[in-house]
């Protein structure tokens, strides 16, 4: 079969195209028939090196957290029924654990049984996989933010991924969302999407032209994909008495501010691993509760560009370079 390999770590030129042996599930494992397969920042920073303190990984390897697709085949101790179903999935790979090499930029991948989900019928491959990190990622935000109907809600990275879920989900709640973002395109989708304003935080003073927009007192909630300066601009943007949840680093770190100055002006603020950590969230419901909204269409998934695997190299630079609008995905 054909995969993408990671032949070593440096920039997107690293990422070949070669011929592997297909895989075979072992015990608790299922293979996979990749239709398509999700690319996350994380792959980015991973193949340029970064992280191998955390992540035992070495190449030659083969990027991809998760992948949907069809099981055609499953481990000895695994539910044959599952044959022939359409899967949204973790792949074994993920998180470069248990030593495997092989993750989801593949025409097959490995998976664990207990991390499968169901694709409903009418929701694409494609919308499935960009909501596999991002649907249940999204909905245990939103549901850890407790949005009230009236609201103002600062959502920064606004025209990512998680951002463009989130937009929809406070607009739902009845909430005013102020969408911060970097360029007009990102800018024009969050709008499209209901934000009630935009803000460029490329710009300067964006964050007194956040709290502006409000009327004045800042907003009740600020949900932060950005992280860094742009974080700490965002709080500087919430209302007394606000929650803050800071869930992203795509500006290269998690947001950093003055955590004292924080709680004195009575913020609450939480940052990603405040709500991964704890281990009552059901995440494989969440995947399931995304999936059925936005195969109900009440849910848009929004898939900036999608690339073949041997394109896999333009999908990391179309990510590196900020131009990436919503979700990123491989298709096979």
């Amino acid at each position: 079969m054909r995969a993408v390999h990671a032949a070593e770590f440096g920039g997107p030129e690293v990422l070949l195209v070669r011929e592997v042996p297909e895989p075979v599930a072992e015990p608790g494992q299922v293979v996979v028939d990749v239709a398509a397969a999700d690319v996350m920042f994380l792959d980015v920073q991973l193949r340029s090196g970064w992280g191998t303190e955390f992540f035992p990984l070495e190449p030659p390897y083969v990027p991809g957290g998760a992948v949907a697709g069809v099981i055609t085949s499953v481990g000895p101790d695994v539910d044959p029924s599952w044959i022939g179903k359409r899967v949204v999935t973790d792949t074994a790979a993920s998180g470069i654990g248990g030593g495997q090499p092989i993750g989801g930029y593949a025409e097959q991948a490995l998976a664990k049984a207990e991390t499968l989900v169901t694709v409903p019928e009418g929701l694409s491959m494609s919308a499935a996989v960009a909501l596999a990190h991002d649907g249940k990622t999204a909905l245990a935000i939103f549901d850890r933010a407790a949005i009230q109907p009236g609201e103002w809600v600062l959502i920064t990275a606004a025209g990512g991924g998680l951002g463009t879920l989130l937009i929809q989900l406070a607009r739902t709640a009845g909430a005013n969302v102020v969408a911060a973002a970097r360029g007009s395109a990102k800018l024009e989708l969050a709008a499209r999407l209901g934000a009630n304003a935009v803000i460029d935080y490329s710009e300067s003073g964006w964050s007194t032209k956040a709290r502006a927009a409000t009327g004045g007192p800042g907003a009740n909630v600020v949900l932060d994909g950005a992280g860094g300066e742009l974080g700490a601009g965002a709080i500087e943007a919430a209302a007394d008495g606000g929650r803050f949840i800071g869930y992203g680093a795509a500006a290269g770190q998690f947001a950093d501010f003055d955590r004292e100055a924080v709680a004195a002006r009575g913020i609450d603020a939480l940052g990603l691993f405040d709500l991964t950590g704890k281990g009552d969230i059901d995440w494989l419901a969440l995947t399931a509760r995304s999936l059925a909204e936005a195969a109900a269409g009440r849910l848009e998934v929004v898939i900036g560009q999608s690339f073949p695997l041997e394109q896999a190299d333009r999908a990391h630079v179309a990510i590196e370079s900020r131009t990436a609008i919503g979700r990123t995905v491989l298709t096979v």
